[in-house]
C-alpha cells in the first residue's frame, strides 16, 4: 500500500524537525486538562493514542500565551472570577505536565509541536463578557461594537507600543517553556480572528506606526518579531511554524489572496513552515470547516478563491497553491477535510507539502496506520457532523459522535479489558447503540448474539442518511463499518427476530443489553385518527419498507420526485428532529410550518449552533413559518389547531400534520425481561430518548460493563 500512497508516507522536514510521514495532526482544543489547568494523564493518553496511530507530526492543541485573555474557552462567573477550560503555558509550573506529554509522544516515535495563540477579540462560544472592565481585550487597533466585522468578536482597544513589546515577550516566553518541556517545535497561530491576525488584516489594523497596514513588512512585523525572538532563545534545533489567513472574505478590507500570499512569503523568511486557512466575516465559525458552509444549501457568496468542487473537501488547497506560487521555500500545508486519497493527489501535484488532518483522526486515531496497511474497511468514518466542534463551542470536553473512547483512553468505565468470565450475552436492537455494545462485548471475549426485529441493521441511521444530505455517504459508511465490526468480533446476528420473554427463556442468556430504541406512544389529541395526521412511527415504517430494496442515497434522490406527504405540511416540534424534517421537506418543494410547544430558545435544540445559524435564515428565505410557545389543541382536516399564550386560537394550514415529538423510553420491554436474567443493561433511547452520540457512547459503556 506504500506505493499507492508513496508521497503521503514519505518522511519530510519542517525546519530542523524530521517527520515520519506527511500527515500532520493539526491543532484542535479538547479541554482535557486537569482541574488545576495542568496537562495530566487524560490529555497525555489522548495524544499518546494519536501518536501511536501513525500520524507523521503532531501539533498539540491551541494553547494560550496569556491567561485568561489569551484563551477563548473560559467560564466567567457573576462575581467576576473565572475558570479556563483551555490550555495555557504562561507559567513555568505547567512545564512538567507538558514534558510528560512530549515523552509519551516521542516514545511512540512521533515528533511533536504545540500551537500558541492569543484569543484577542475572538469570541466563538458567545460566552465571553463584552464588558471591557472584565475582559480587557487588546488588539492592533480599537474596534467598537458597531465596527466589529461579525457576531463572534468582542470590542477591543488598541495596544500601545510597550504593550506590543510585552506581548512579544509573552509569546517568546511560552515558546521557551515549550522548548524546555522537550517539544520539537511550536506553531504561531495568527489566523482566524485571533489577536495576531488583527495586525495582518486591514479589517482590524488602523495603526499609523511601524506595525500598521501601510506595507506587508509592517503588517507582518509582529509575527516575524515573535518568531525571531523564539528562535533566538531556543536555538536552531527548535522549529517554529505559523498559521495565517491566506485570504479573508465578506468584508471590503479583508485580506485578498494576493496580499495573503505576499505576507506568507515574508513570514516564510523566518518561519519553518506555513499552515494556511481562510476567514469569512459575518458568519459564525468563519471558514474553519469549509464543508459546513454547504449546509443547508451552498450560499450565493461562497468564497471565490476556494475549490468547492467536492462540497468543501480540499476547499483551501488553492490558498496553499497561491502561497507556493510566490516562491515560498518552506513547507506549506492546509487542513480542509482531506483524506489519504486527496492528500496523495495534492502532494503529487505539488499543491501542498504536508496534509493537515483533524476530524478524521478524531474519529479514528489509527487512520494513518490503517491506510498504510491497506485496511480501509477498518477505518471508522468521520461524519463531518461537527459534534466535536460543537462540544468546544459549549466549553465542554471534546467528544466524537462515532468514537466514544476518544479522550476517555484511561477513564475506567471505557476500558474494554478481557472479560473475567465468558458470558452468553443477548443484545436487543441493531441500531448504533446495540451494534457498538455487541462488538465491544464480543471483543472482550463474550458470546454475543444481536437480535433485530426488522430486516436490516442500522436503526435510524439509514433514515437519517436520507434526511441529512450533507452526511449521507458518511452515515451509510458508518453502518457498514459497524456491521463489519460485528463480523470480525464473531457476533451472531439474527434479523427479523423480535425478542420477548419466551425467546429469553429459551436462550437462557447470562446478560441482556436492551438497545431497542425509543417507542412512539400514542398522541392524545383530538383528530389524530384523521388521515392527514402522520405519526413518526408510521413515517419510519414506510421509509423502512423502501430501504429493503433501495439504498439511502437512491431513496433520497427519489423523494425529490414523489413522497406520500402533501404539499402543505405542519410539523409538530421545533427541536432537532422538527427542524431537520422541515429542511428535508422544503428541499422537496413542500410549504412548511413548524409549531413548537416550547419557548423560542428551544428551536433547533441539540443542533450545532453553526448549523442552526445557517438554517434559520434559510428558513426565512424559504418562507418557513415557526410558531413557538403554542399549545396543540386539535388535528383538523384543515391542519393543526393551536392556542397561543394570549389564548387566541389559530389553525395552521396543512394537508399533512407530522408529529416529531412522540418519543419515549422503552420501559415495557425492560419490565417484561428484567426478572428473567441476572444482569440487564438498558441503554440508548430505550433508556431515555436521545441522539446518535449518546447511543454510541452508551453502547460502548454497556459493552465494557457486561
Amino acid at each position: 500500500m506504500t506505493e499507492r500512497f508513496e508521497k503521503l508516507f514519505e518522511p519530510g522536514m519542517i525546519g530542523p524537525v524530521k517527520t515520519r510521514n506527511r500527515i500532520i495532526k493539526t491543532a484542535n482544543g479538547t479541554s482535557f486538562m486537569e482541574p488545576d489547568q495542568t496537562c495530566g494523564p487524560r490529555m497525555i493518553a489522548y495524544y499518546e493514542r494519536l501518536a501511536k496511530g501513525g500520524v507523521g507530526f503532531l501539533v498539540v492543541e491551541s494553547c494560550g500565551v496569556e491567561y485568561p485573555l489569551g484563551i477563548q474557552h473560559v467560564h466567567y462567573r457573576p462575581d467576576g472570577s473565572y475558570e479556563g477550560v483551555q490550555l495555557h503555558l504562561d507559567d513555568d509550573r505547567y512545564i512538567p505536565g507538558f514534558a510528560r506529554l512530549v515523552e509519551a509522544v516521542h516514545k511512540a516515535g512521533c515528533p511533536v509541536s504545540i500551537q500558541f495563540q492569543h484569543a484577542g477579540a475572538w469570541n466563538p462560544t458567545g460566552l465571553l463578557p463584552r464588558d471591557m472592565r472584565i475582559r480587557d481585550v487588546k488588539c492592533a487597533s480599537a474596534m467598537t461594537e458597531e465596527e466589529l466585522p461579525g457576531p463572534d468578536f468582542l470590542p477591543c482597544r488598541a495596544m500601545t507600543k510597550q504593550e506590543i513589546e510585552d506581548q512579544i515577550e509573552l509569546w517568546a516566553s511560552a515558546g521557551e517553556r515549550a522548548y524546555k518541556a522537550g517539544f520539537d517545535a511550536c506553531e504561531i497561530n495568527h489566523a482566524t480572528a485571533h489577536q495576531g491576525n488583527t495586525f495582518l488584516s486591514r479589517v482590524w489594523n488602523k495603526r499609523d506606526d511601524e506595525y500598521g497596514p501601510q506595507s506587508y513588512e509592517n503588517r507582518t512585523r509582529f509575527i516575524r518579531n515573535i518568531i525571531m525572538e523564539i528562535k533566538r532563545r531556543c536555538g536552531p534545533g527548535f522549529g517554529v511554524h505559523a498559521i495565517i489567513n491566506a485570504a479573508e472574505y465578506n468584508h471590503p478590507l479583508g485580506t485578498t489572496l494576493e496580499e495573503g500570499a505576499e505576507m506568507a512569503k515574508l513570514i516564510a523568511e523566518v518561519a519553518d513552515g506555513i499552515n494556511v486557512r481562510a476567514e469569512r466575516y459575518g458568519h459564525r465559525g468563519g471558514v474553519l470547516q469549509p464543508d459546513r458552509l454547504m449546509y443547508p444549501e451552498p450560499p450565493f457568496d461562497l468564497p471565490k478563491d476556494l475549490d468547492w468542487s467536492r462540497r468543501g473537501d480540499g476547499a483551501t488547497i488553492p490558498l496553499a497553491e497561491a502561497v507556493k506560487a510566490k516562491g515560498v521555500k518552506v513547507p506549506v500545508w492546509t487542513a480542509c477535510r482531506l483524506d489519504a486519497e486527496l492528500g496523495e493527489m495534492y502532494l503529487r501535484k505539488g499543491s501542498i507539502d504536508f496534509v493537515g488532518m483533524t476530524r478524521r483522526l478524531l474519529a479514528d486515531p489509527e487512520y494513518p496506520n490503517k491506510v498504510r496497511e491497506g485496511r480501509f474497511e477498518d477505518i471508522r468514518p468521520c461524519l463531518g457532523c461537527l459534534h466535536c466542534f460543537e462540544m468546544r463551542n459549549r466549553n465542554k470536553k471534546l467528544e466524537c459522535r462515532v468514537n466514544p473512547t476518544l479522550g476517555r483512553e484511561i477513564v475506567p468505565e471505557y476500558q474494554a479489558t478481557p472479560a473475567p468470565r465468558r458470558k452468553k450475552v443477548m443484545v436487543i436492537g441493531g441500531g448504533p447503540c446495540g451494534m457498538e455494545a455487541a462488538r465491544v462485548a464480543a471483543e472482550r471475549g463474550h458470546e454475543v448474539t444481536l437480535y433485530e426485529k426488522s430486516s436490516r441493521l442500522g436503526g435510524l441511521v439509514p433514515l437519517a442518511a436520507i434526511v441529512k444530505d450533507c452526511e449521507t455517504p458518511e452515515l451509510v459508511d458508518f453502518v457498514r463499518w459497524q456491521k463489519r465490526g460485528l463480523k470480525k468480533a464473531g457476533v451472531k446476528v439474527r434479523t427479523k427476530t423480535a425478542v420477548d420473554s419466551a425467546l429469553v427463556r429459551a436462550e437462557k442468556p447470562d446478560a441482556i443489553i436492551v438497545a431497542a430504541g425509543a417507542i412512539h406512544p400514542e398522541t392524545w389529541l383530538p383528530g389524530v385518527e384523521l388521515k392527514n395526521f402522520i405519526r413518526t412511527e408510521s413515517l419510519y415504517r414506510k421509509l423502512n419498507f423502501y430501504l429493503q430494496f433501495l439504498s439511502p442515497a437512491l431513496l433520497q434522490k427519489l423523494t425529490h420526485l414523489w413522497m406520500p406527504i402533501a404539499r402543505r405540511v405542519v410539523i409538530m416540534g421545533g427541536t432537532l428532529h422538527g427542524c431537520e424534517l422541515a429542511e428535508f421537506l422544503v428541499k422537496r418543494h413542500r410549504r412548511v410550518i413548524v409549531a413548537h410547544n416550547g419557548p423560542d430558545s428551544e428551536i433547533g435544540d441539540e443542533m450545532g449552533r453553526d448549523d442552526l445559524a445557517n438554517l434559520l435564515p434559510w428558513f426565512k428565505q424559504k418562507y418557513v413559518t415557526i410558531w413557538s410557545n403554542v399549545i396543540y389543541r386539535e388535528i383538523t382536516p384543515r391542519g393543526l389547531k393551536i392556542q397561543q399564550p394570549d389564548r387566541r386560537h389559530y389553525i395552521l394550514p396543512g394537508k399533512s400534520v407530522i408529529n416529531t415529538q412522540d418519543w419515549a423510553a422503552n420501559t415495557a420491554l425492560v419490565e417484561e425481561l428484567s426478572a428473567l436474567v441476572p444482569e440487564i443493561h438498558i441503554v440508548g433511547s430505550a433508556r431515555e430518548a436521545g441522539f446518535m452520540a449518546d447511543a454510541v457512547r452508551e453502547g460502548a459503556l454497556a459493552g465494557c460493563a457486561v
